[in-house]
């Protein structure tokens, strides 16, 4: 053989049948080929390695020298091909240890995650989860060297690293919260008392683009002043709780907040736009099965906490 690049890798599987079977019937009929297409790879394959490789004898079909040296290498070559271009293994949440890394904001971790994480433990036992900050080194190489599965609850990014994927996961309501003893702040604000208004608000770790608020108010040629920059929402909420200030947050989170701390909902400018969650991943993985089973529980997950009828998710927080 001058050259793999002429030799047709089809005839690898001919001859591991017919070295096999020993017979030219029974290896066409294993392979479901006819008798005269398989006599004629035979020899296709004779002139390509330039070697009998079966002879006829009166004890049948015999391999020559030539053939009984090749058959190990072709087995180990067709067998990793076989290995190699079979399904991925299925994940199977019953029994397996998988721990998953999230990159998640705090409103996933606070509101949503012990809950999620209670109802997969039901029926995926050994599955454990670590939680990390969303930062821009995580969304450039960290989901690339999968040193995170997905990123979990970021507001809609335009730009985004090449080969990530990003999908539309879960709009949240955004509502103000103000101290019970602020009077300079009523029930309900319209985009001109917002931007008057003194603000605290989350820092931006991500370091991706200016937040949806401050883009909403440089439309209206407004601007506001922000007093207070925290890392996550309870230093920020204990902040307004002592000031005249107002921080803007996702609904659920400011509901809680009135339960803990002397503090009360207002409710937003109309202009404001809603909170548009996603689940960011990167391409290279997205068909991992453990990956892809995750995917699909949040997604699940997410239609039955936004479901209005279902209070079961509700219930649990």
């Amino acid at each position: 053989m001058r050259s793999l690049r002429h030799f047709d890798l089809n005839l690898l599987l001919v001859f591991e049948a017919l070295m096999h079977e020993r017979h030219v019937t029974r290896a066409a009929e294993k392979l479901h080929l006819s008798q005269p297409a398989l006599s004629h790879a035979l020899k296709r394959l004779r002139e390509a390695l330039d070697d009998p490789l079966l002879v006829r004898t009166e004890n049948g079909m015999q391999p020559t020298p030539r053939a009984l040296a090749l058959l190990p290498v072709v087995q180990l070559a067709l067998g990793q091909l076989r290995e190699g271009l079979a399904p991925p293994a299925m994940f199977l949440p019953a029994t397996s240890t998988r721990r998953f890394t999230l990159a998640t904001t705090d409103y996933f971790e606070e509101v949503m995650y012990p809950l999620f994480l209670s109802q997969l433990l039901a029926y995926a036992p050994g599955i454990s989860f670590s939680i990390e900050l969303i930062t821009p080194d995580v969304l450039s190489e960290g989901l690339k060297q999968r040193q995170i599965d997905m990123v979990v609850g970021l507001d809609s990014q335009r730009e985004l690293p090449s080969g990530v994927i990003q999908t539309p996961w879960m709009d949240e309501e955004l509502v103000c919260l103000a101290a019970t003893h602020n009077g300079r702040v009523g029930d309900a604000l319209d985009i001109a008392q917002f931007a008057q208004a003194l603000h605290v608000e989350l820092a931006d770790i991500s370091g991706l683009r200016p937040s949806n608020i401050e883009s909403c108010l440089t439309q209206h040629g407004l601007s506001r002043r922000v007093i207070s920059k925290n890392l996550n929402y309870i230093a920020a909420a204990r902040v307004v709780a002592l000031t005249e200030a107002i921080m803007t947050l996702p609904r659920q989170m400011a509901e809680r907040f009135v339960a803990m701390l002397p503090v009360r909902l207002v409710e937003p400018p109309k202009e404001l736009p809603v909170l548009k969650m996603t689940l960011i991943q990167h391409g290279l993985y997205a068909n991992d099965p453990a990956v892809v089973w995750l995917y699909q529980q949040l997604m699940a997950f997410a239609q039955a906490f936004s479901d209005p009828v279902n209070n079961s998710c509700n219930a649990g927080s």
